[in-house]
């Protein structure tokens, strides 16, 4: 899969900027804020899913305007496809030019990979964004994952909920075995989907970032789970393993008024030679095991959709040296890439690709690089 064509307008501090990228390598550079993470913010808003950076809609519009317009030609599925955003007033998306019930129905269609600096999070705060990182990638290849985690949250907050309630009327004791039954159905089946996905980007993962460290570090990484399962575990052994742990921890939660053990406390685990990377790891080491497991994914859509999604490198080469620069720019095969970057020395880099200059929303310069 890859981009033919991106024309925006009205988005953010484009007023109109129409980009004709290579299927290889495309560096994006410029001084900080002219628009190259716009660019990829844009891309990325094809897949259905909401802003890498977390903005609203209205955040997007060009200041002064009342809609944008996003238009972007690829070719996928064997076939050149086209998709169309409008944001403003409402938002409505259109796939070939039919008209989608919602944007999110473009997700199946157009898959793409970001890294953005933001991601660093995965490495430096707590589970809850490596927990996130597994659900975001398990939502764009399994359709009712994020149903189910939906449903499993629900639950989840019934529970809790109960548990408040439990110590001023004990009877209500009673109907925690139900709560529980469905509790730990939905928490299993979300378990064995992280631990199968953990298992196919390991691999992929590790011999990514002895790549860009030019084998001089080992990754490795395990999904840890608070009720003691391992990946070895099928959805039946992790439902009744997960029903008594909840039998066992009764009365702690009661007392606690929350549920302490499930898939919303497991953690993603991640060393390189054999230290937690989140306590020992130097910058360029926590943005190599980012960009380990983005690429770890972008194998794993491929494998199950038989698509290579576009892959959106925002501001990765701060922080890497001259090698894990050189590995991101040359390395990367049979993938489109978007690197966005400040300097021009990544461009003296690339070997064989596109670059484009962008300053005030506008390409100033296309010029192509070869080998």
């Amino acid at each position: 899969m890859y981009i033919t064509k991106i024309k925006l307008e009205q988005f953010r501090n484009m007023e109109e900027i129409v980009l004709c990228p290579c299927p290889g390598i495309n560096v994006i550079y410029g001084d900080n804020a002219q628009g190259k993470t716009n660019l990829a913010e844009a891309i990325w808003m094809f897949t259905g899913a909401k802003s890498f950076r977390g903005a609203k809609e209205k955040e997007m519009l060009r200041f002064g305007t009342e809609k944008t317009a996003m238009h972007l030609e690829f070719w996928g599925g064997n076939r050149q496809q086209s998709a169309d955003l409008f944001l403003g007033n409402q938002k409505t998306a259109f796939l070939n030019e039919v008209q989608l019930e919602s944007a999110t129905k473009l997700a199946g269609h157009f898959y793409a990979v970001v890294f953005s600096p933001s991601h660093l999070s995965l490495i430096k705060d707590g589970p809850v964004q490596r927990r996130k990182f597994l659900d975001t990638a398990l939502c764009q290849i399994i359709p009712k994952y994020e149903t189910n985690l939906r449903e499993y949250h629900r639950i989840l907050d019934q529970r809790n909920a109960l548990l408040k309630d439990v110590e001023r009327f004990p009877q209500l004791s009673e109907t925690l075995d139900i709560w529980d039954q469905h509790l730990a159905k939905s928490g299993a089946w979300l378990m064995y989907c992280r631990f199968q996905y953990v298992k196919r980007i390991l691999p992929v993962a590790c011999e990514v970032y002895a790549g860009i460290s030019g084998d001089k570090e080992r990754l490795s990484l395990a999904l840890e789970s608070s009720i003691g399962a391992d990946d070895r575990m099928d959805r039946e052994g992790l439902y009744r393993l997960f029903q008594e742990q909840l039998q066992q921890n009764r009365n702690s939660d009661i007392q606690k008024h929350v549920t302490g053990c499930g898939p919303h406390r497991d953690d993603l685990n991640l060393q390189v030679n054999d230290l937690p990377v989140r306590l020992y790891g130097s910058q360029g080491q926590q943005r190599s095991c980012v960009l380990a497991l983005k690429l770890a994914e972008c194998a794993v859509i491929e494998e199950l959709s038989g698509e290579s999604p576009v892959i959106l490198l925002d501001d990765v080469m701060s922080e890497l040296d001259s090698q894990r620069r050189s590995y991101l720019l040359n390395r990367i095969k049979e993938r489109q890439v978007f690197v966005t970057c400040c300097d021009q020395e990544s461009v003296q880099l690339l070997e064989k690709g596109k670059a484009f200059h962008i300053e005030k929303g506008q390409i100033l310069q296309d010029r192509e690089e070869e080998s």
